[in-house]
């Protein structure tokens, strides 16, 4: 499917508005024809041949046909400009729809200044190919034909001399477009690279500032900028070889005209009248010469912006997040099997590898292990952000697979390490999973993470706004909302991944006794760093490089004496470093 092919999937929604643009488009080009006849006219019949009272009635019809055409002209430009920004909505639906069935592989891979910039710059282009080339395309082509048939009329030896530049324009156009088409391909890449630089640096903006990297950045910055600069200045190189040329050519159009026509006047084969109507026409010819490299540029940026939007609605998700008409609940068993997984980027190498475990309805399981062990992993697989390589995890007793990820994830809450709370008030990223939750229930969820003083303590209360990020609470404060988020929802299982690291023992042991009053009947995988947060789960289990090296309840775990039980006599000053010297 060419560029072309694909818009109409999305302008075809517009067909009236289309069809009767068209058609006042025809109507224009057709009026076009009338006012240089008209002047024609008048100099044979009114200036040579002395009919005087013909003047006022052919000037009032050159008059009226021009402000006729000029209504026509303003309508079927706000017919094609409502047809683009129809189009470019349905697109930009698509492609935001698109953005929340794409799964973790995706964004992975892709950067998020890239995604903005086909959200953006892409789709501008689109929208200026359909609210501008399109309508301007019509109108040379049809200027083009209307010239060459009445020019070939009022005197086709005249004509044939014009169109003998035809084919020299239309082979630099050919090769103007070749050119272009990569160009613009590489400016667009190159947009999308700035972008991403730009968002990464707003999003990172207090690192910078940490570490005085601001001279750093405006270094990065600025060699992207001029990688953008050098690809806009080779498309104004593609311009530069060509556009003259082209210019010239039309342009030369009038010095045939003068040069021939006076001849054919002379030698009584054509009239004066003829002569000017003639030369009235001649723009129809000139315009369109001259538009070509300008509307080939902006076809083959339109064709560049299209691959990378096309490419983005063709990507599909490794896990169809499809909902089903009837939600099955789960009572929050889970299993795993003999599980592998593998990143799809780094196929070769396991970040898990031969887990097994089983946690029933209401049982709470700990996860410990370093940095990098594949704990995350572990819970992303649990709510199915990927799927295993090998082995199979069971949710209530059936494959993972065969549940609806949308059914699963939404009974099921991950407070993640990477806190996100959106622009928005407190009570709206607190009900952000549950809308229904009334705000005693927020309250009362508020209060069992610890977060109901700090909250009421701020200006506005529940209904303060937080910044991007959360911006202006701190670490613990954020922890605390987003916990009291996972709570609102009520899911079936909670995940909670170092949820507790930023706050204090004794806030973080509060919390932990609270929680006890509400998880009765839900699965519980806490994931942390220090085992006061685990010591109480009902089984623990130990990774070390993607594979389980110790598994049991606490007491279990200190009589094997291993990687657990150094860890809790570190964690607890026992010991000073790894070899275990008191």
């Amino acid at each position: 499917m060419n560029p072309y092919q694909w818009v109409w999937q999305y302008a075809r929604h517009s067909r009236w508005q289309i069809t009767l643009a068209s058609l006042l488009i025809i109507v224009n080009a057709l009026g076009v024809v009338a006012v240089p006849l008209l002047g024609g006219i008048i100099v044979d019949v009114v200036i040579n041949q002395r009919h005087l009272n013909l003047l006022l009635p052919l000037l009032a019809g050159m008059v009226g046909i021009t402000l006729i055409r000029t209504v026509m002209r303003y309508c079927y430009i706000i017919l094609w400009e409502r047809v683009g920004q129809n189009s470019l909505y349905d697109i930009r639906h698509d492609l935001f729809t698109k953005l929340q069935s794409l799964d973790y592989p995706f964004f992975n891979s892709v950067t998020n200044g890239d995604i903005m910039a086909r959200l953006t710059g892409d789709t501008d282009a689109i929208r200026h190919f359909l609210c501008w080339v399109t309508y301007n395309t019509a109108e040379c082509v049809l200027w083009f034909l209307t010239a060459v048939i009445v020019m070939g009329w009022l005197n086709w030896q005249l004509m044939l001399a014009l169109i003998i530049l035809t084919p020299i324009i239309a082979w630099l156009t050919t090769r103007m477009s070749t050119e272009a088409h990569t160009v613009f391909f590489d400016i667009r890449q190159s947009f999308a690279h700035l972008n991403a630089m730009v968002e990464e640096n707003i999003s990172g903006n207090r690192i910078v500032r940490a570490f005085a990297r601001e001279d750093y950045e405006i270094e990065k910055f600025q060699q992207l900028n001029h990688d953008y600069k050098e690809k806009n200045m080779a498309s104004a190189a593609v311009s530069r070889r060509y556009l003259p040329t082209l210019d010239f050519l039309a342009s030369l159009l009038s010095v045939i005209v003068l040069l021939l026509g006076s001849i054919l006047v002379i030698n009584h084969q054509m009239s004066l009248g003829q002569l000017v109507s003639f030369n009235g026409f001649l723009w129809m010819l000139n315009q369109p010469m001259r538009m070509s490299g300008w509307l080939i540029n902006d076809i083959q940026r339109f064709s560049a912006a299209t691959i990378k939007i096309r490419s983005m609605l063709n990507t599909q998700p490794t896990i169809i997040t499809t909902k089903s008409q009837q939600v099955v609940p789960i009572r929050g068993a889970v299993q795993f099997q003999h599980v592998d997984f593998a990143f799809p980027d780094t196929p070769q190498v396991n970040a898990l590898l031969d887990i097994n475990f089983t946690v029933e309805p209401g049982q709470t399981l700990g996860i410990l292990g370093e940095t990098g062990s594949g704990k995350t992993t572990l819970m992303n697989l649990t709510a199915r952000f990927y799927d295993p390589t090998n082995g199979r995890i069971l949710i209530d007793g059936r494959d993972i697979q065969q549940w609806s990820a949308q059914d699963l994830r939404n009974q099921i809450t991950i407070v993640t390490q990477d806190l996100f709370l959106f622009s928005d008030t407190i009570t709206d990223n607190i009900n952000y999973g549950n809308h229904d939750a009334s705000i005693p229930f927020i309250r009362e969820m508020a209060a069992i993470a610890d977060a109901n003083n700090f909250i009421d303590q701020m200006p506005d209360g529940y209904d303060t706004v937080v910044g991007e990020r959360g911006v202006g609470l701190s670490g613990g404060q954020k922890q605390r909302i987003s916990l009291t988020r996972a709570l609102v929802k009520d899911p079936r299982i909670l995940i909670l991944d170092d949820t507790t690291s930023a706050l204090d023992m004794e806030t973080e042991a509060t919390i932990q006794q609270r929680l006890k009053t509400i998880t009765k009947n839900k699965t519980v995988f806490i994931i942390a760093s220090r085992i006061s947060s685990l010591r109480h789960a009902d089984h623990i289990i130990v990774l070390r490089h993607g594979e389980i090296i110790e598994q049991g309840n606490h007491e279990s775990l200190l009589a094997q004496n291993g990687y657990y039980a150094e860890t809790y006599r570190r964690q607890l000053g026992l010991i000073k470093d790894a070899k275990g010297d008191e």
